[in-house]
């Protein structure tokens, strides 16, 4: 709501709302209501968005893809150029650290992006306590979604962990993640380039032609080869892609579900036959 009165204060007549209802809580429907009828009253069109199959698997996860697909739909068939989110500092803070703790690399501790595509999110640099007194000063309705103290999910505990970590400053880590969003951003450009001169179709193999680059370089020319060639459902990251990238320097070859990797002086990438088992497999053959 705070992002709402913002957005509706800064370009005047030029915003409308949507309100996703995933129909997961009883409340939510009278939820999405309240926020139709304050629109109505400030002349903002406003549309309530339901998915259209139920949400399944990862709780929290199937509900951001459905909520995010729905909301670019919606944006699309409105002609509206750009997707807000209320996406704070604190946000940031809690994504940043889930993501370190899962062993996360540059693109991961960039945390959520200011700007993906059409999507916006101009209040990272806000503080939840700071929207919260704004929507209190403006009498707006607001209502806290119980989702974010519910000990089933991963963001609520590290929300709860962080609750009495007030040597921690969100706003600075905001800053840190926009550094490494940069960062990334940088990398990708370069490994563009690089891909641009290196990388080749000979036949059915993808070629990287020069293999000396540093590490997070050959990481990303290596998922870029997979991309090329048509892309995997999982492609290798982590301990699994650092160690076949250690059995290419090494001659190798690294079977990746339908692909071959072989390594030496260039790497190519080859279909290969199908193999039982695990999709990542080790030949020094």
């Amino acid at each position: 709501m705070a992002l709402l009165l913002l957005a509706a204060q800064a370009f005047p007549g030029r915003v409308e709302a949507a309100t996703v209802d995933h129909g997961l809580r009883a409340a939510s429907r009278d939820e999405a209501s309240m926020v139709a009828d304050w629109c109505g009253a400030q002349g903002i069109p406003h549309s309530i968005l339901t998915p259209d199959v139920p949400i399944t698997g990862s709780l929290q996860a199937s509900a951001r893809a459905a909520r995010y697909a729905l909301l670019d739909r919606w944006r699309v068939d409105r002609r509206i150029d750009w997707l807000m989110t209320a996406h704070h500092a604190d946000d940031q803070l809690e994504t940043i650290l889930m993501r370190l703790n899962r062993g996360a690399g540059v693109a991961g501790l960039a945390g959520v992006r200011r700007r993906n595509g059409a999507v916006l999110r101009p209040l990272l640099g806000w503080r939840k306590a700071e929207l919260i007194a704004l929507a209190h000063d403006a009498g707006l309705p607001f209502v806290e979604d119980p989702s974010n103290s519910d000990a089933r999910f991963d963001r609520a505990n590290m929300r709860r962990h962080l609750a009495g970590a007030d040597w921690l400053d969100p706003v600075a880590a905001a800053k840190s993640a926009a550094a490494l969003a940069e960062s990334e951003e940088a990398l990708n450009w370069m490994v563009s380039e690089l891909a641009a001169r290196h990388i080749v179709k000979d036949g059915d193999a993808i070629i990287l032609q020069s293999t000396d680059f540093p590490r997070e370089v050959q990481r990303r020319l290596v998922l870029r080869m997979i991309a090329e060639a048509g892309g995997m459902a999982q492609p290798p990251r982590g301990d699994t892609l650092d160690d076949a990238l250690a059995r290419l320097e090494q001659g190798g070859k690294v079977s990746l579900g339908d692909w071959l990797l072989s390594g030496g002086s260039r790497w190519s990438l080859r279909p290969a036959p199908p193999r039982r088992g695990s999709s990542v497999a080790m030949d020094d053959e």
